[in-house]
């Protein structure tokens, strides 16, 4: 791709960065990861090296565009659930849309020539593309024009439009609002939506969040959350115990798990207060043989006429976690499925074992093992079809629908070299299958 930034320095201008630097949950974010005011802000980056922007980021672009340009006028939650679902939140996301064929990019999936309509017919021009359409792939140049197109819908027609033929129209156009092909993305909309408080919530929060530290231990927020708690709660220092993070059942499978119960017994743990490791930078993980006895429990508790290996569970969580009990960036938990995904799967596919009343209930890992399994199991047959390893494996990493099987190998070689750290067990033949 021709396009590339590196920092946010190269995507935007010098106002908007000093925008994002007077807010202060971006300052914060920010500083905590080492940038300095006056140098270079480095963009985030997934395991596949492509850049993208933190919720904390996202809101705050969101919230900027909408102040400057739109006051009142849309609900920054809608921005910012639309960009969820259409790009990830990755700045050179380039898709081919199914019927025209034309490329959408960015953050909001903007087809370029809607930008140009946006800005030349109806006076959008507050940030303007002429001479490039790269300039689409810029963050606040992106959520433009997709908050114009917002406005335009919200009034289609001269007729005030409901939030929900906003959102399916911006999926599929106008003439697709009430086709069953947009219904899908409607209902993910509203679970992505529920990430983002509304700004009254959130200045609460952010209020909880200055005045309330010392309860900041036990409070999370889920992938798409815009509330810096769930930092503090992950680098909060101390001891942290299996016995405070999982049932007094899950505890005595794990002590009645062979390979678990020599581990244990070798480091001298006792029952009802047995510790978690934890790396150099003080973060608590789960050791191969721990988070192996959590997949094996979880399958055979709830999905053993799935046929699913264990192991494949276990290469998911080392690729997308590194077994951390907190996940990885913005991943939450073993699984780093967030919790919107488990939601949905909680609601809508019915699986019930485990209780979803907050995101922080992911960082059980019992509870993100048994959601990631599900996850696994519906990506594995996606739209009533038998899919292949390499398909499920990006699938889990990107979302199935920005699978590209020109681009797997990355993943796929990352997969399959944590497989073999399962694979090498004792007794343990499993092959690259996923059921």
């Amino acid at each position: 791709m021709a396009t590339s930034f590196s920092y946010w320095d190269d995507c935007v201008n010098h106002r908007d960065l000093e925008a994002m630097w007077r807010v202060p949950e971006v300052k914060a974010e920010w500083l905590k990861a080492g940038e300095v005011k006056g140098q270079k802000v480095h963009l985030s980056r997934d395991p596949d090296g492509q850049p993208y922007l933190t919720q904390t980021e996202m809101r705050a672009v969101t919230d900027i565009i909408i102040r400057r340009n739109f006051p009142s006028q849309i609900d920054p939650r809608m921005v910012c659930a639309i960009a969820e679902l259409e790009s990830d939140r990755q700045l050179l996301v380039m898709r081919t849309t199914p019927n025209s064929k034309e490329l959408t990019v960015g953050l909001m999936q903007i087809l370029p020539k809607t930008a140009h309509w946006l800005m030349s017919d109806l006076g959008y021009g507050a940030y303007g593309i002429e001479g490039s359409q790269a300039l689409l792939f810029q963050p606040f140049t992106n959520v433009y024009f997709g908050a114009a197109y917002i406005r335009w819908l919200s009034n289609f027609e001269d007729i005030a439009r409901s939030e929900e033929f906003i959102v399916r129209a911006y999926k599929g156009g106008t003439k697709r609002v009430t086709h069953k092909s947009t219904l899908q993305f409607w209902k993910s909309y509203l679970l992505a939506k529920e990430s983002f408080p509304s700004r009254n919530s959130f200045d609460e929060r952010r209020s909880e969040f200055r005045s309330g530290l010392s309860q900041a231990h036990s409070r999370t927020g889920s992938v798409g959350s815009f509330v810096l708690l769930s930092d503090i709660s992950k680098e909060t220092s101390g001891d942290t115990y299996w016995d405070s993070r999982v049932s007094a059942e899950n505890m005595e499978d794990m002590w009645n798990h062979p390979v678990v119960r020599k581990e244990w017994i070798k480091s001298k743990q006792e029952p009802g207060k047995v510790l978690m490791a934890r790396d150099e930078k003080n973060r608590p993980y789960l050791s191969r043989a721990e988070l192996k006895a959590v997949a094996d429990i979880i399958l055979f508790k709830y999905l053993q006429t799935k046929k699913m290996k264990s192991t494949i569970l276990c290469a998911i969580s080392e690729v997308v976690s590194m077994r951390f009990l907190h996940g990885v960036g913005e991943r939450p938990g073993i699984m780093g499925i967030s919790y919107s995904t488990a939601y949905w799967i909680y609601m809508q596919l019915g699986y019930r074992a485990y209780k979803l009343e907050s995101p922080e209930d992911l960082y059980n890992p019992f509870v993100s093992m048994y959601f990631g399994a599900a996850y696994v199991t519906w990506l594995s047959e996606y739209e009533e079809r038998e899919r292949t390893p390499e398909f499920v494996v990006q699938a889990y990493c990107v979302g199935p629908q920005n699978v590209n099987p020109q681009d797997t190998n990355t993943l796929w070689l990352k997969f399959e070299e944590a497989l073999s750290s399962y694979q090498d067990r004792k007794g343990n033949n499993d092959s690259c299958s996923i059921m």
